[in-house]
């Protein structure tokens, strides 16, 4: 029996991701719907004592945080293989950030436009990282719209980043933000390629 190469079969490029963004911006919930597998979640209760350091206005229905990371995987059209790393967006968590973002193709900045400026502290970490970034506006229902104009003025984007309206509790939605970052990463020359670490 001989056990030669087939190109009928292969395993897809593995590339590591990040879903970054403020506090409540909906990374979690990202994870969530686009990943095949159970997601991996490390979600505490939201309490007394870190009412004085967590700005839960805009999100008081938020009773949960992620204190370490979110986990999933997605495979996109049998040739790549995400594994989605979902940042803990409060500042007290945020020395977690290096550790994740070693080895990253890049990262999606996910952006809740009811606290806009509660992005602004990971799209200056990807900035002065130089890794490849896309901001993606999770549109939640009733929050008034803002132009992709309006949203780039007020993050301060250059015109070449790219930012996309999403949904993160659909699938469609958060799988074509993740597509919509591995082309970019690509144009600027980032190779899929030995992105995991």
């Amino acid at each position: 029996m001989e056990f030669g190469r087939s190109d009928h079969w292969r395993l897809p490029t593995a590339i590591k991701i990040l879903i970054a963004g403020g506090f409540g911006a909906g990374k979690t919930t990202m994870v969530g719907a686009v990943s095949e597998t159970r997601p991996l979640r490390t979600e505490e209760a939201l309490t007394q004592l870190g009412a004085d350091v967590d700005d839960l206005s805009g999100v008081e229905r938020k009773f949960t945080t992620t204190v370490a990371m979110d986990f999933g995987r997605i495979t996109i059209a049998n040739d790549y293989m995400l594994y989605l790393f979902g940042t803990p967006g409060q500042e007290r968590f945020w020395f977690v950030w290096d550790e994740l973002a070693m080895g990253a193709l890049g990262a999606v900045v996910l952006a809740d436009t009811r606290r806009l400026d509660a992005c602004f502290p990971a799209v200056d970490y990807f900035e002065k990282r130089e890794q490849p970034f896309i901001v993606a506006l999770n549109c939640f229902d009733g929050t008034r719209p803002f132009t992709v104009g309006e949203v780039r003025s007020a993050i301060g984007l250059e015109p070449e980043i790219p930012i996309v309206l999403c949904d993160a509790r659909r699938r469609d939605s958060g799988r074509q933000v993740l597509i919509t970052l591995v082309e970019h990463a690509m144009r600027m020359g980032v190779s899929p390629v030995g992105t995991m670490s």
